[in-house]
């Protein structure tokens, strides 16, 4: 039996095939080659086009048949990831109404923070486990009060995921995990909260099926099958945001257990078998994949919005044509500290952690007559483990103190220098697996299909790659300590 895993990124869509016995990755590819761009009508705003992801998906998946890896009539079942907190609208016909208001947009926060305060912030969190920020909900209600014509026709209203396993299967469902990422899930309650539907008006019949994040999503349709080669009724037996499936593909499940990603954003998830918060919503926690009624299972996530996008950015605009390799050797060149350099690496949206501020990215301590374009590289890769250094010690007064991360072997996490850097400022050891949000998903369709009786045995014969610890790693404390002073001027 083969497996296959969707992750719906960002950039592009990455599609991986699992062979489900040995758990070996047959064929992994990407499509589009170049990043999907990111349209921002308005500043703080993000877009993307649903239907854009769908036609992504369909070629990436026969990229993946090109290779002649596998067979593609060997494959049992489907699983998806997918860029978590994106608003998907359509009507009664399903067609989509409007772009994708996607997670780094900026422009419900002040929607989230009138329903903090009229619903209560102790309510808020107490029940939600968060405050409701720019999540999906207030997203919606942007949609309500700005695109009525819009919102009028409005009778499904997904997330990015959903809307992809509709597009295979002609069937939508919600789960837990994916309502608790828009703040529609009450967690004292155990189900949609009936108090933020009724404070934004929104009417409950937009939200479809409940199921659980491992179960049958629906069968795949005979023309999708027939125009994908693969076979018709297989089910999408998995669904979940890309962090949660993150910590899944790093077998992250159980409380104390700790992931991080760095691709186009950056994320440590940590598992707490409590409905904890922080009260601040600085971090936030979700139903993760295998929470239930009776088995708590929150994953508490610090984002950054800006990490490998900065780092495409900054390639893109003073890279002067070299690629990431190139990039990182001339990084190399500079010493640890990058010469008094820092950047502030917050361009990408308002965040979460500084209370959705949105400051920009900031460079500070250029020296015209000795920095060149190594410490700015340098600098770049720092100043965003010093984000996440900051972001950890939010989770650490809230009483998580991870001993070990797991991260996999991908994006930023590729690059020696930023591995190092991460490392020394956290100073918490990291082990690299070779983990990928696509594989993750095609085996989460594993269990979800039956295959494997659990996670673990889904994840059985993973191999680390190595572990680096802070003492391998020169210290970065008096550099983090500048950086931090920099950031503070600008709260």
């Amino acid at each position: 039996m083969l497996l296959l895993g969707i992750d719906i990124g960002t950039s592009s869509i990455k599609v991986s095939v699992v062979d489900a016995a040995t758990q070996q990755c047959l064929a992994t590819v990407q499509y589009p080659d170049k990043e999907t761009p990111i349209s921002s009508p308005q500043p703080g705003w993000a877009e993307q086009s649903p239907e854009l992801w769908w036609q992504h998906v369909q070629d990436a998946i026969k990229k993946a048949n090109a290779t002649k890896a596998y067979d593609p009539a060997e494959v049992g079942a489907i699983g998806i990831a997918y860029q978590m907190h994106g608003l998907v609208v359509t009507d009664r016909d399903y067609m989509v109404l409007r772009p994708s208001i996607i997670w780094c947009d900026s422009r419900a926060v002040p929607y989230g923070e009138a329903a903090n305060e009229a619903l209560g912030v102790d309510y808020c969190l107490q029940h939600l486990l968060n405050s409701p920020g720019n999540f999906t909900a207030s997203k919606l209600a942007w949609v309500k009060e700005n695109e009525p014509a819009v919102y009028a026709r409005i009778a499904h209203v997904m997330l990015p995921g959903d809307y992809i396993a509709f597009r295979l299967t002609g069937t939508v469902t919600t789960t837990a995990s994916g309502l608790s990422e828009g703040v529609f899930w009450d967690f004292t309650r155990n189900e949609l909260s009936g108090d933020v539907l009724d404070y934004f008006g929104f009417d409950r019949g937009f939200f479809n099926k409940l199921q659980d994040v491992f179960s049958v999503h629906g069968r795949l349709d005979r023309q999708i099958a027939e125009n994908l080669s693969l076979r018709v009724g297989i089910p999408v037996s998995y669904k979940a945001g890309d962090q949660p499936n993150n910590a899944l593909s790093l077998g992250v499940t159980e409380p104390g257990e700790v992931a991080a990603t760095a691709g186009t954003s950056g994320v440590i998830y940590a598992v707490s078998d409590k409905p904890g918060f922080d009260p601040q919503s600085r971090v936030n926690s979700f139903a993760h994949v295998n929470h239930t009624k009776d088995q708590t299972r929150t994953g508490v996530l610090l984002c950054i919005n800006g990490t490998g996008i900065l780092y495409n950015w900054a390639k893109q605009q003073i890279g002067g044509g070299a690629g990431y390799e190139q990039l990182n050797e001339l990084a190399a060149t500079v010493s640890p500290g990058s010469d008094g350099v820092t950047v502030l690496p917050f361009g990408n949206g308002a965040e979460r952690m500084l209370g959705n501020r949105s400051t920009g990215v900031q460079f500070s301590g250029i020296d015209l007559n000795h920095h060149r374009q190594a410490h700015l590289f340098r600098a770049l890769q720092e100043g965003i483990a010093f984000a996440f250094r900051y972001g950890l010690d939010i989770m650490r007064s809230n009483g998580l103190e991870p001993l070990s991360i797991r991260a996999g072997r991908a994006n930023l996490f590729q690059s020696e220098i930023f591995l190092q850097s991460f490392v020394s400022a956290t100073g918490v050891p990291v082990t690299l697996y070779p983990s990928d949000g696509s594989v993750g998903a095609a085996l989460g369709a594993g269990i979800g299909a039956g295959y494997y009786k659990d996670v673990k045995d889904a994840f059985s014969l993973q191999q680390a790659i190595r572990t680096l610890t802070p003492d391998e790693c020169p210290s970065l404390e008096e550099a983090y300590q500048g950086w931090l002073q920099q950031l503070n001027k600008q709260l």
